[in-house]
């Protein structure tokens, strides 16, 4: 297969780069050059797809398949796919399960209403990014785009530092809040197996919308947490807390305490979705003990969490340690 990867130098991207370098495609990046860099091998082009004639480096290709994961201004989807319509068959857009529309409920399909977004919009929020980035692939590809609409993305390589900052957080030992229950389900895909999945069903020509993402419950903040002790060899304590006393004390879920969203809350949906048509095609998740472990490795090479590619930086997760101490006073009184 010959893959264009729009970008490539990110997370998602780069996973995608090295799973298809993994099985010996002809892969191409089209990206700025100015973040990371790709395996070697890759055949490298360069432009800037938010200025003019900044997709003149993909005259002339052509490839099997591309894939792209921008979340910035949806005119930027519609002028890469309109610009590639001749060059290849299949277009995967690496979409969110934010683009539902509120109020979503739990257990939301492909089939639920997402926000009304203009192909050619301009940089607006995530949401509304995405789904107009998804609204520009089909009007260009039809039935041939494939929308990946990914949930929680975990894995070695992650740029926002949520599975990260749990990590660092129980390395440097003591006692550590972990927001209960512990038998609280968690839902997400590891990078690499979002990489997998996507590969797959755009080489076989998928089109349609996925909720690419694991089982609800296909590991438990317990097991997570548990893990990270495990992997970093701490000595640390896991202080479970009941998740009224946290959200009473002004602890933000998903935010303050990353990956964690409990029962009831507005945006508990987010790691309650449908995925039986992902998992129907083919998607399979790999055991959240070597998500941890593999994460934990890569931190250690890298020392710290990357910049954002090609975007601005988001405000750090997770609680300030001064904050945490505080909170485990307070709950010690």
């Amino acid at each position: 297969m010959r893959v264009l990867m729009l970008g490539g130098t990110g997370f998602v991207g780069g996973a995608v780069v090295t799973e298809a370098v993994r099985r010996g495609w002809s892969v191409t990046v089209f990206n700025r050059g100015l973040h990371g860099s790709a395996p070697e091998g890759v055949h490298r082009l360069r432009g800037d797809r938010t200025a003019p004639d900044g997709l003149a480096a993909l005259a002339g290709g052509e490839w099997d398949l591309v894939v792209d994961t921008w979340d910035g201004a949806p005119r930027a989807v519609r002028d890469a796919a309109r610009a590639l319509a001749g060059a290849v068959p299949h277009y995967v857009y690496v979409s969110s399960g934010s683009v539902y529309a509120p109020p979503v409920g739990l257990g939301t399909a492909e089939d639920a209403p997402v926000f009304e977004a203009g192909a050619d919009a301009g940089d607006g929020d995530y949401p509304q990014n995405k789904a107009g980035g998804e609204r520009a692939a089909v009007e260009v590809f039809g039935d041939r785009a494939l929308l990946v609409r990914a949930g929680l993305i975990l894995g070695p390589g992650e740029d926002i530092g949520r599975l990260p900052w749990w990590l660092h957080r129980v390395a440097r030992g003591g006692e550590v809040l972990a927001p209960g229950p512990r038998d609280l389900p968690v839902q997400y895909v590891d990078a690499r197996d979002l990489a997998i999945w996507l590969l797959d069903r755009g080489s076989e020509g998928a089109g349609g919308a996925y909720n690419v993402v694991s089982r609800t419950g296909h590991t438990t903040m317990g097991e997570l947490l548990d893990a990270a002790v495990a992997v970093t060899g701490a000595d640390a304590t896991l202080r479970w807390t009941d998740p009224d006393a946290l959200l009473a004390a002004g602890v933000e879920p998903w935010n303050d305490l990353p990956i964690w969203i409990p029962l009831g809350h507005e945006y508990r949906w987010l790691q309650e979705r449908d995925v039986e048509r992902a998992h129907a095609a083919g998607l399979a998740c790999r055991p959240a003990a070597e998500t941890v472990a593999d994460t934990w490795r890569w931190l250690r090479e890298v020392g710290q969490v990357p910049a954002r590619a090609g975007r601005p930086a988001r405000a750090p997760v997770g609680l300030a340690p001064e904050r945490e101490a505080a909170l485990l006073a307070a709950l010690r009184a």
